[in-house]
């Protein structure tokens, strides 16, 4: 194909759109481009001027499948900015919520919204008749996930209960133990997806590229550590700007960052690159079944990381419930100081690692914020693999280059809080 024209107007799956533009002519590639033309939504801004009281649950706001996790990154920059010491039951509580949001994640995004590319439908509603007992075993995932959420945070999305230094209530024993026996029965069905994606044909392309999380000496870091880099070492949360070093381009309104290089990802298959070691039995015997292994540099097997880890969340929220179930839980006091101080508070979300920055003064009003976002952490790295991966499409069809386009972005799982619509591409020629 000597000339090609692609255009996908308002690319949906991030927050907000985008776009994908593609001109080549006489088999040279005059444009490829990654566009983000997402509105500014100034959360930053707007949470200036409110009490420390307020910013979790103006932050998780942001992003309705990731509330929990821009609501456990904003309270640890409240408490970082604070001096606050957190309990050890109140950090266990929270391991377990970020497990649960995870799962809910990897659950709509593997099922929901990836697989359809791999078994040739447009969306998940045709496979109600095809394949019945798939998007049943989905739903069932999915709603485990909700509950487990659910009962540790207060309500399935935008949690309600946690707060600084501690949670407003505490979640209750038979609530904890039930849902502590829906995850020892999720086995068949998560063997069962590993059976599903084993069918599934992941494009064969890769791209090496550094890949940053968090990571700590702990557990499968998605709580707590520092910023892990496979090209950098690691450095402390505090330090994130450095390894950011955020920076606009003409053709987005999303801020893009890099590091080492030109581009960096974060994400499920940044987290196992780093962390593979720590997953659970589980997760690391679906890893080898799925054909994953460390270092991978093909950004489609992100989806299959995605995957690993649904498992090790089952297993390590179980172990962890057991754990809390163990110590036993007691109310605590949540009274702190406040004070005038700075705080950075990180966790590793969905979509991957996401830092929230506040500013106090002496009587616990915000007074400047900062938030990096997984997926414009992405942006630059989906721009470079589109830019290796373009080449290699140019003698397929038109609807496969399509196609292929649109499950590169999809395996990054872009947020799609702000935008509902599908994919759509244009050959002009």
């Amino acid at each position: 194909m000597k000339y090609i024209n692609v255009h996908v107007d308002h690319v949906t799956r991030v927050e907000g759109h985008g776009n994908i533009v593609v001109n080549v002519k006489e088999g040279k590639i005059e444009e490829c481009r990654w566009e983000v033309v997402e509105a500014p939504r100034f959360f930053e801004a707007f949470v200036r001027g409110r009490s420390y009281l307020e910013l979790a649950h103006i932050t998780s706001r942001i992003c309705g499948i990731c509330s929990v996790g821009h609501t456990l990154a904003s309270l640890k920059a409240t408490e970082a900015a604070m001096g606050v010491q957190i309990s050890e039951q109140t950090r266990l509580l929270r391991r377990i919520l970020i497990q649960g949001e995870n799962m809910q994640s990897h659950v709509l995004h593997t099922y929901f919204l990836a697989a359809p590319d791999f078994v040739g439908a447009p969306s998940v509603f045709p496979l109600v008749k095809t394949h019945p007992e798939v998007v049943l075993r989905a739903l069932r995932l999915k709603k485990l996930a909700n509950d487990l959420c659910d009962v540790f945070g207060g309500r399935t999305v935008h949690p309600i209960t946690p707060t600084v230094n501690g949670f407003t209530k505490l979640p209750e024993i038979k609530a904890i133990k039930e849902i502590r026996k829906r995850l020892a029965k999720a086995k068949p069905d998560l063997e069962a997806t590993v059976e599903l994606f084993k069918s599934f044909q992941i494009p064969d392309f890769k791209r090496e590229t550094e890949y940053i999380s968090l990571k700590s000496k702990e557990e499968y870091a998605l709580y707590d550590g520092v910023i892990a880099s496979t090209d950098a070492g690691t450095t402390p949360v505090e330090n994130y700007r450095q390894w950011t070093n955020e920076y606009c381009v003409p053709h987005s309104t999303a801020k893009y960052t890099k590091n080492v290089r030109e581009s960096y990802m974060v994400g499920a298959l940044a987290r196992f690159n780093n962390n593979h070691e720590q997953l659970s039995p589980g997760a690391k015997k679906a890893a080898a079944e799925l054909g994953l292994k460390a270092p991978c540099y093909n950004p489609f097997m992100n989806n299959i990381a995605q995957l690993v880890e649904v498992v090790h969340a089952v297993e390590e929220s179980s172990r962890l419930i057991d754990e809390l179930l163990a110590r036993g839980l007691q109310e605590e006091d949540r009274r702190i100081l406040i004070k005038a101080g700075r705080g950075v508070g990180a966790v590793d979300v969905p979509r991957g690692i996401l830092f929230h920055d506040y500013t106090y003064d002496k009587n616990g009003v915000c007074v400047a914020a900062n938030c990096v976002i997984p997926t414009n952490q992405n942006h630059g790295n989906i721009q470079k693999d589109m830019e290796a991966f373009l080449p290699h499409l140019l003698d397929k069809p038109e609807e496969e280059i399509r196609l292929s386009l649109e499950m590169l972005v999809r395996a990054y799982d872009p947020c799609i809080s702000c935008s509902t619509h599908l994919l759509k591409v244009d050959f002009i020629k």
